[in-house]
């Protein structure tokens, strides 16, 4: 049955709207369209990030269902696994995380400061696991051992990427069309990261869902082209099914995967240059896992003059500033 967004159960988590700021600085050092930012790492939980629009959903369905905790992964650095930590404080559940040693060749504090030192002080329960493992299917064994032992655990994907947390982004699609019309914009792109493909498949289907024909372009921050266009499809199309009968083309999904490197979680020399450019033009911070690398492609597409000159192109800034600590050494040696 086609519902609206509202028929969804949802918890107040995010600071919303988020701005909507223009980038005149940034836009002069590049030569090339007027660039704006949709400001997702003001979303407030825990120094924000994109996840909290999705937690929104997410811990109102595990509270419907009885949970007194949740279990979840990610990377040793994962801003998903923060913000999931903060949100189950605010409602009085427990969090059990499965981190990830995905990231290779990293300083010996990798798994002590940034993220990792917030999800203690969130009093998050933690488990690490070596690269290349089921990490979802880890945790959904946790989480039935979890619940044999008497617990009422809810399991929460990684990145929150299903379509109960993809209808956060389906939220803030339609909260930037709202401003995109405020501010008489003429929008010839919306650009972003793509990792665990919610964030992506939201927005897709929340634009779908409202008739938009804006498209948008993933810089994919870890998987090829082909791969990673068939994970964000799967999820837009079921996520768009839940709101409109209109089928969702693969068409609409659209990913560079030319800016990823040597693989998840570590920056190239046009990351770290993008971040730093970012600050010192704009005074905005990026993050080196997901929003660095998807700004590094809008650089190299404007480069690539990819996009119409005469249009709007909008960048959403996913959050994630917690991690700058974990990568201090490369920023140091960027800035000699």
């Amino acid at each position: 049955m086609v519902k609206q967004l509202s028929d969804f159960p949802r918890v107040s988590l995010c600071h919303q709207p988020t701005p909507l700021e223009e980038m005149p600085r940034l836009t002069s050092a590049l030569g090339g369209p007027k660039l704006w930012i949709k400001r997702d790492d003001c979303t407030g939980l825990a120094t924000g990030g994109n996840k909290t629009r999705k937690l929104e959903f997410l811990i109102a369905d595990a509270i419907e269902k009885g949970a007194d905790m949740v279990v979840t992964q990610g990377a040793v650095q994962s801003n998903h696994v923060r913000q999931t930590a903060a949100a189950a404080c605010k409602f009085g559940l427990d969090c059990h995380a499965l981190l990830e040693r995905r990231v290779p060749e990293r300083a010996a504090d990798y798994e002590t400061t940034g993220n990792v030192l917030f999800d203690q002080m969130f009093g998050t329960t933690l488990e690490f696991r070596a690269a290349g493992l089921d990490m979802n299917a880890e945790a959904r064994a946790v989480t039935e051992k979890l619940a044999a032992a008497g617990r009422k655990p809810y399991f929460i994907p990684g990145g929150g990427s299903n379509e109960i947390g993809a209808l956060g982004y389906v939220s803030c699609a339609f909260e930037l069309l709202d401003q995109i019309k405020a501010n008489r914009l003429n929008v010839g792109w919306i650009v972003l990261a793509t990792g665990s493909s919610g964030t992506h498949a939201g927005m897709l289907a929340g634009l779908h869902a409202a008739g938009s024909s804006i498209p948008v372009m993933g810089i994919s921050v870890r998987q090829p082209e082909d791969k990673q266009i068939a994970l964000v499809h799967k999820l837009a199309e079921s996520t768009a099914a839940l709101l409109t009968d209109e089928p969702l083309g693969v068409e609409k999904v659209i990913v560079d995967d030319r800016y990823v490197g040597k693989g998840y979680g570590q920056p190239t020399d046009g990351t770290l240059a993008a971040i730093n450019l970012i600050a010192r033009r704009e005074g905005v911070l990026l993050d080196p896992v997901y929003s660095g690398k998807g700004l590094a492609g809008m650089i190299g597409l404007i480069e690539q003059n990819y996009f119409d000159a005469d249009k709007d192109v909008i960048f959403l800034h996913t959050g994630g500033a917690a991690a700058l600590f974990a990568y201090s050494s490369q920023f140091a040696v960027a800035a000699e």
